[in-house]
């Protein structure tokens, strides 16, 4: 027998044989599941003695370990150096479950926080010491209690967290709020791009040394896995993070199937987009423009398509004889359309783009969707100025455009 061979290596040997001569061992959550293993490896079962390592250990894991939040989290933390021996031994199954269930629980519960029906709560709202109201204010606990404990988990052990949380109920929020934490922590070009006050206003994500900042094909696999546990729901996720994700796939060169999908999640929700979350970089060899008009585009038209399945036959946004009806709000077709037209208005003065990807932009949209053309006539402006390579044929199937535009907004102001 080598000692490599051993589950835990050294040190959970050397504690197994300190246990054979009678020495006092400490259990702790960080040690107990490779000294677990190595204790089956060696046979330490009852047969050879009662109350031996097997048992021992066992006992401290369940009736210790297991009832503990932040226990758990180490110990589950500690299966990652003997993962194989704790897999068939059902200690992962085990730390999984009870890091899922707790984290269903009242964190006032778990971590001792101030209840708000506390007794030793003054009528006041402030907590009694020795019967003396301190002034002090019960806190309510973050929905993000749990974020940080499970953040150091290897990629395979988190996955398996969220998987089992989702399986248990827990909220999309939640579970998206995790998610981001994680991907802010280990893929590093999204921090680049929000500042400290978007990321909560604190340094938590700067931790990381250079050492531990995960390799180019590390991120791509946390990024890969993070878009793949991402709730579908609309509006769990903020456009801004699904912005800076797909960002941040372009530039690791993630596989096509995940920068579609987040392409779909922003389009999902595309009226709650500004102009910056489409500004992403064009990367591609040829690099014909700056940005990336044809990855907006793709986003544009999932919107498009799931407008279209969800706009009803009779559209309230017109009268019987097609003029416009006033509406208090704008609807999200309408907003997207702003949103358009701000961003060709940005894009505009690149020499490189060309008319047909400007025009599909442009046209995307039908006549209702836009309150005012200013900021569509804005585009064409620059665009035109801009484009001196343009024919004069070209030039004035523009112009003829412009003025359709303008015929159309004078009729919907005639008609409101």
């Amino acid at each position: 027998m080598h000692l490599r061979d051993v589950p835990g290596g050294p040190d959970a040997f050397e504690l197994a044989a300190k246990f054979c001569y009678g020495v006092r061992l400490e259990l702790t959550a960080t040690n107990v599941v490779p000294l677990r293993c190595a204790a089956e490896y060696l046979e330490m079962t009852e047969e050879f003695g009662e109350g031996n390592l097997i048992a021992r250990t066992e006992g401290f894991l369940s009736q210790v370990v297991l009832r503990n939040w932040r226990e758990s989290t180490r110990a589950l933390h500690s299966c990652e150096s003997v993962f194989s021996q704790a897999e068939e031994l059902v200690i992962v199954n085990m730390c999984v479950d009870a890091v899922t269930v707790k984290a269903c629980m009242d964190p006032s519960l778990l971590l001792g926080w101030p209840m708000p029906n506390n007794p030793m709560q003054s009528p006041g709202g402030g907590f009694l010491w020795n019967g003396i109201s301190t002034g002090a204010r019960p806190k309510k606990p973050c929905s993000d209690w749990w974020y940080e404990d499970i953040a150091v988990l290897s990629l395979p052990l988190y996955k398996r967290v969220i998987i089992a949380m989702e399986e248990k109920g827990i909220k999309p929020e939640s579970i998206a709020g995790s998610l981001m934490d994680f991907a802010r922590r280990y893929l590093p070009a999204l921090n680049k791009r929000q500042g400290a006050k978007e990321l909560g206003g604190s340094n938590r994500y700067s931790s990381l040394s250079l050492s531990s900042i995960p390799s180019e094909a590390e991120q791509k696999v946390i990024l890969e896995t993070i878009e793949e546990l991402l709730p579908m729901q609309k509006a769990v996720v903020p456009t801004k993070f699904l912005s800076g994700l797909l960002r941040s796939a372009i530039i690791l060169n993630a596989n096509a199937h995940c920068k579609n999908n987040i392409e779909k999640r922003i389009g999902l929700q595309l009226d709650q987009a500004n102009l910056e979350d489409l500004l992403l970089p064009n990367l591609t060899y040829n690099l014909e423009t700056l940005y990336d008009i044809d990855c907006v585009q793709r986003i544009l038209d999932h919107f498009l398509l799931l407008d279209q399945t969800n706009r009803p036959i009779s559209s309230p946004s017109s009268d019987d004889e097609g003029h416009m009806i006033s509406s208090p709000s704008l609807t999200p077709t309408m907003m997207v359309a702003r949103l358009m037209d701000g961003y060709l208005a940005e894009v505009a003065p690149d020499v490189n783009l060309k008319l047909p990807k400007f025009q599909s932009l442009a046209e995307a949209f039908p006549d209702f969707a836009r309150v005012s053309n200013d900021g569509l006539y804005r585009a064409i402006d620059i665009f035109l100025k801009v484009s001196s390579a343009l024919s004069i044929l070209l030039r004035l199937f523009l112009c003829v455009n412009y003025v359709r535009c303008m015929v159309t907004s004078h009729q919907i102001l005639v008609s409101l």
